[in-house]
């Protein structure tokens, strides 16, 4: 693999969240999923938010108050950090959960927080964002319109802008983000180490890429057994598949996609940089093939959407043609249940 030129950190968010009342790590556990043994990394109850982005969002809430009111990690809840955060308030666009992510740790540590939507985003998270605490503003018909919504609110107002994607010129936030994420990773690595047995597939479904691109990271630095990696993203948005196949960032067309979380037309730079490097191959998915996903994990005990079971679906595909039978596939079920509309 060539050398990955993005730096993330584990330490950091593993000392934050390990000090967090909240934090536990998630589920990995075995299911046999046809004639496989399946890794299953359940990120459906996340410290009370229902996916993995409470790992990316919070961490970063928390990383850049301390850079703007001078305190640390450690006095953040205090009372005097808190006034300080009072007159902070951060700004993103969100498909739904970086967004309550976000939400939380503004709330956890007293700042402000306001999030914007576009109309295809479910009304349930608007009213999960506002029992945040967050203002929630709808911005437009597409994710991208809420993201340049949150770049001009953020010029505006001089909030902190914590995207969860990054561009040229905008690199720090997301990269905090996804540095959260490596948690996620690290969880893992400590269950496959302390067995003594290593995925050989990883499924990592793909919006603009942070979660992918975080845990490819981490399995490529310091796995001690290298698996194929497998990006899986909607056929409606296979930015990334577009951008490796071009060797450069690329914005997709497409339609609106049920896998909502992941129907993002253009990659977050970061995520580009390692899984160009990191990634094996890419499969795209279609929406009634992800309703399979979701089905199978509903099976296995787990409500998922097609978001959060996409990985499983690109699975459940691969075990139909190509998928060895002595394959040990690992696959992360991303978020919990949502309501739709």
């Amino acid at each position: 693999m060539e050398q990955i030129n993005v730096t993330l950190d584990p330490a950091k968010p593993l000392a934050m969240l390990q000090s967090c009342p909240a934090y536990q790590p998630s589920p990995l556990s075995v299911h046999k999923v046809g004639t496989h043994d399946v890794w299953v990394k359940d990120e459906t109850q996340r410290m009370g938010l229902g996916a993995f982005k409470a790992m990316g969002g919070v961490y970063a809430v928390a990383e850049l108050l301390v850079r703007e009111c001078g305190t640390s990690i450690q006095d953040l809840t205090s009372p005097e950090a808190r006034d300080k955060a009072a007159g902070v308030t951060f700004v993103c666009a969100s498909a739904g959960n970086h967004g309550m992510a976000v939400a939380a740790g503004a709330m956890l540590f007293g700042a402000g927080c306001r999030i914007h939507l576009a109309d295809t985003v479910p009304e349930d998270f608007v009213s999960r964002l506002r029992a945040k605490g967050a203002e929630v503003v709808r911005s437009g018909a597409t994710y991208e319109d809420s993201i340049a919504a949150a770049i001009k609110d953020a010029e505006d107002s001089g909030a902190i802008h914590l995207a969860d994607g990054s561009w040229p010129g905008y690199t720090e936030p997301p990269r905090l983000v996804m540095e959260g994420y490596t948690t996620i990773a690290e969880e893992m690595r400590d269950s496959f180490a302390a067995a003594g047995s290593w995925p050989t597939h990883v499924y990592l479904q793909a919006g603009v890429g942070g979660l992918a691109g975080a845990i490819a990271y981490m399995i490529r630095k310091n796995w001690e057994v290298q698996p194929d990696i497998i990006v899986v993203e909607p056929d409606a948005a296979p930015c990334l598949s577009e951008s490796a196949k071009a060797g450069e960032m690329v914005t997709v067309a497409g339609p609106v996609s049920n896998m909502g979380r992941l129907d993002c037309k253009t990659p977050s730079m970061l995520a580009f940089e390692i899984l160009s490097k990191a990634a094996d191959r890419y499969i795209a998915i279609s929406d009634t093939d992800a309703l399979a996903g979701v089905a199978k994990a509903h099976d296995l005990g787990i409500g998922s959407t097609p978001s959060g079971a996409a990985g499983l679906t690109a699975l459940l595909q691969e075990q139909m043609y190509s998928l060895p039978a002595d394959a040990r596939p690992l696959v992360v079920l991303s978020e919990g249940a949502v309501q739709d509309d």
